[in-house]
């Protein structure tokens, strides 16, 4: 049986409503839900104050030699442009020399690095943009931004704003995986995957309801927020998902982001 007590943690961002649409109802009696930012999820996870999270992929390829595991084939993930996460830079992109990293989520991070150095051969400078950082203020070349706030770059600031999901899938012809259920090695986690997954199939039976609830606090039209959850992601971690997952993982190596761990994969 799964522990009553398992602590369970969600990315805070509009890209997971679908996947925990109606999941504190499933989870009664057997754990809880909160919600966070990405990168305070996994620091959370791995100093075990969570049981199992949504965590930035990125942060799963550093948990593998400490047991981390995919528990669920719910997933966070896009085959061409994701809309919300971009590369906005003032000068052209082989010239970019400082970048700005929104620290609220690392695989972003590390996928721009490792996207600059595959197609430019470059590895600029970088420097932290905060969370209430305005962008455009950033003494950078270049800012990467995630989220809600990458949906509405200002107009007039920037001379290229690059799609990171469309360059990535143009790059290697496969998904890219931003995020997945994680457990850490200690934690049994029995009947959790279907509730995980039940949750998905739920959420997205209601896509339309979900965006109705959600468009005017994010300054959206319902119809946007329709197509960036129909068009732009993809909730399902498959062979393809997987294959992109391992190139990712690849990347991140070659690019000196990460040393390589012993394995990628569901558990």
């Amino acid at each position: 049986m799964v522990n009553p007590q398992i602590r369970i943690g969600a990315v805070s961002y509009l890209n997971t409503r679908p996947l925990i649409f109606g999941l504190r109802e499933r989870l009664a009696g057997l754990g809880t839900l909160s919600l966070n930012l990405p990168s305070r999820l996994a620091d959370d996870l791995a100093a075990g104050s969570l049981d199992v999270a949504l965590i930035p992929s990125v942060e799963y390829f550093r948990g593998l030699d400490r047991g981390y595991r995919i528990i669920s084939d719910a997933a966070i993930t896009c085959r061409g442009p994701v809309w919300s996460v971009r590369l906005l830079s003032r000068v052209p992109i082989p010239e970019i020399r400082t970048l700005a990293l929104d620290v609220g989520s690392r695989t972003s991070a590390a996928l721009v690095q490792v996207l600059l150095r595959r197609a430019h051969g470059i590895s600029p400078r970088t420097v932290p943009l905060e969370m209430e950082q305005l962008p455009e203020a950033a003494a950078a070349d270049a800012v990467l931004l995630i989220g809600d706030r990458a949906m509405h770059p200002p107009a007039g600031v920037y001379r290229e704003i690059i799609d990171l999901g469309d360059w990535w899938y143009r790059l290697t012809g496969l998904p890219f995986v931003f995020a997945m259920w994680v457990a850490r090695a200690d934690v049994d986690c029995g009947l959790l995957e279907p509730i995980l997954s039940g949750a998905r199939d739920e959420g997205l039976r209601h896509l339309r309801q979900i965006s109705e609830f959600e468009a005017g606090p994010h300054g959206l039209t319902v119809d946007d927020l329709l197509r960036y959850f129909k068009h732009h992601l993809q909730f399902t971690l498959g062979p393809d998902q997987l294959s992109g997952l391992n190139a990712y993982h690849a990347g991140v190596i070659e690019a000196g982001l990460l040393a390589a761990p012993t394995r990628v994969g569901p558990a």
